[in-house]
């Protein structure tokens, strides 16, 4: 028997529905800094489920951050970003098997300041020419 979505559900899908590519960039920072938040609160605990569960979580959104990365057409930037979340998505790995704060502390300051400068970017008028970003295999301009 299927379930009528939650009213949290409809509102986070008519929120995903309606941003435009940046800011479902800045969504996806916030998904995996809130699972990484989790993750440590985990670690603290010693709930070896959840800090998986969650790490891991975080790990998929550092993943498809990278998937829609243009390193060829993305010149510098790109490969600025490709290094930075290959940084991340390893300190969560060490995070996760040493139960090692630092390791988290560390992926979660990168995430933080990536986030903020999206958010920037994202809140900025368009006065150039419309920037196309590519996200889940689809091109939609921002």
């Amino acid at each position: 028997m299927a379930y009528p979505r939650s009213s949290v559900d409809q509102y986070r899908q008519a929120s995903v529905n309606g941003a435009s590519p940046l800011q479902l960039v800045v969504m996806l920072y916030d998904g995996a800094l809130r699972f990484m938040q989790a993750g440590r609160e985990a670690i603290l605990s010693g709930d070896l489920y959840a800090q998986n569960t969650n790490l891991q979580k975080a790990q998929r959104i550092v993943a498809e951050l990278t998937s829609c990365l243009d390193l060829q057409q993305g010149g510098e930037i790109a490969q600025n970003l490709f290094a930075l979340y290959d940084f991340v998505y390893n300190r969560l790995i060490a995070a996760n098997v040493e139960d090692n704060l630092a390791a988290l502390d560390q992926a979660m300051k990168v995430m933080i300041d990536l986030r903020e400068s999206w958010d920037q970017l994202a809140s900025q008028p368009r006065t150039t020419p419309q920037l196309e970003v590519e996200i889940g295999g689809h091109d939609r301009a921002a």
